[in-house]
């Protein structure tokens, strides 16, 4: 991509009134604005008190004016940023001005993509700039916070030197076919797959803990009518959210409430209860709660904890989409039941006891979120990751697998070689070492104006 050679400007600040805001400059002409707005050239990284004007010389306001001269600023140009009273008509006079000087308005994400193509930033870190303006949680401020400062980078471009050295490798035992020693049935070639599939897979498992950090998970509340479904999300919620009435059936659309537990964000889902119906209306409410089911992350399957003389409803088989999504089998109402709320592992999942709506056993709840999330005790992932970033770890593994299995089981070395230039390539799409341009837009494009 070409570098760019315009002067760009932008409110780097949050729309609306406040004590403060900023308009940010970058490029060929920031300096030049800047000193035609301050009366003379400005120092490097000091801060002058300006009165800043319009066209005819009317103030528009006063404050201060910073450049940070290229290459020691956040784009790698020239960059000045104008603060100002935050005033939404203040500012836009100011960027008015900006603008009649010779500057355009900025493209959402351009200062960014500008400190990538600077090589000021790789891709995930530029990333993990709008993941920390987004983030939603302490953890996940700091989860972004890591992946700004390359830890997630550093990572990435570790196994990337793995997959080099395997591609020697096998180059070599393609170049030296004569040689008596076959470089391909070599023991410590097998070591060096092994090693790389290792990495490879710790790198996947915390890349999906970062993934939930910045996304969250997909939590879908499912079971049969009136098992405590919508009790156990007005629980979760902290508040009444859902109408829960003794009448089966309440329930007949999908509701949606945004949490955060224990750092951990989740979108959860409440959903018609499961059975047949004549009932047009809730018929297609357990139609939704399939659709539901078939995007969630990790579903809460609810049955009655208190009804002990009655076999438990086999999700799978009570609906279809469930085959294969990760789920708790929440037992609710057992304080009907006389019993104590507990927490048990049973061969086939996860089980929760508790009742919903006094909050007891909600703690085990909690605890088994965190854990189908892969956060641990205290763990809260080491950095955060895209869902970008998984599909191209995923693209490495199976290459990956593929050439180890062309090498060691069938001694093709071209098509091991292939497989492992393709892991390489996946890999560089992370951080943009070989990323495709035409991705480039779409990636910036969804950052806020001014970053």
């Amino acid at each position: 991509m070409p570098q760019p050679r315009d002067t760009i400007a932008a409110i780097a600040t949050p729309p609306g009134a406040g004590g403060i805001g900023v308009v940010r400059l970058s490029g060929p002409d920031s300096l030049a604005i800047a000193e035609h707005l301050l009366g003379k050239p400005p120092r490097p990284r000091h801060a002058h008190r300006a009165l800043f004007r319009d066209a005819v010389g009317e103030p528009i306001d006063d404050g201060l004016l910073i450049a940070f001269p290229a290459p020691h600023s956040y784009t790698g140009e020239d960059v000045v940023e104008l603060q100002a009273h935050g005033s939404p008509q203040a500012l836009a006079r100011l960027l008015a001005r900006c603008l009649e000087l010779g500057a355009r308005v900025a493209r959402p994400g351009e200062y960014s993509e500008r400190a990538y193509l600077e090589g000021k930033l790789d891709l995930a870190q530029a990333e993990a700039v709008a993941d920390l303006i987004a983030a939603g949680s302490e953890a996940a401020a700091r989860a972004a916070r890591r992946s700004l400062d390359g830890e997630f980078s550093r990572a990435v471009d570790a196994l990337a030197q793995q997959m080099i050295e395997l591609r020697v490798w096998v180059e070599a035992a393609i170049d030296f076919p004569e040689e008596e020693i076959d470089f391909l049935a070599s023991e410590e070639l097998a070591q060096r797959f092994a090693a790389a599939a290792t990495t490879l897979g710790q790198l996947r498992a915390a890349a999906q803990r970062g993934r939930v950090l910045v996304d969250g998970l997909h939590v879908v509340i499912l079971g049969e009518p009136n098992v405590g479904k919508s009790s156990l999300l007005n629980a979760l919620a902290g508040h009444e959210r859902a109408i829960v009435t003794p009448i089966a059936g309440t329930t007949r659309d999908t509701l949606h409430e945004r949490i955060e537990v224990d750092g951990l964000p989740l979108t959860i889902v409440d959903t018609a209860g499961l059975r047949e119906t004549a009932d047009l209306v809730e018929r297609e409410g357990v139609a939704r709660a399939g659709r539901e089911a078939e995007r969630a992350d990790l579903v809460l399957w609810v049955v009655d904890g208190s009804a002990t003389d009655v076999p438990p409803v086999d999700p799978a088989a009570a609906l279809p989409a469930l085959a294969g999504v990760p789920r708790l089998v929440v037992h609710n109402k057992l304080d009907l039941a006389g019993g104590e709320p507990r927490s048990e592992g049973r061969s086939d999942g996860t089980h929760v006891h508790l009742t919903a709506p006094t909050g007891a056993g909600l703690d085990q709840l909690r605890q088994a979120l965190r854990a189908a999330a892969g956060l641990s005790e205290g763990s809260e992932g080491a950095f955060s990751a895209r869902q970008r970033h998984l599909d191209a770890l995923a693209r490495a593994a199976t290459h990956l697998e593929s050439a180890r299995t062309e090498a060691l089981g069938h001694g093709r070395g071209e098509l091991a070689a292939e497989d492992l230039r393709r892991a390489h390539d996946a890999l560089g799409e992370i951080t943009g070492r070989m990323q495709p341009d035409e991705l480039l837009g779409e990636i910036f494009g969804r950052f806020c104006i001014g970053k």
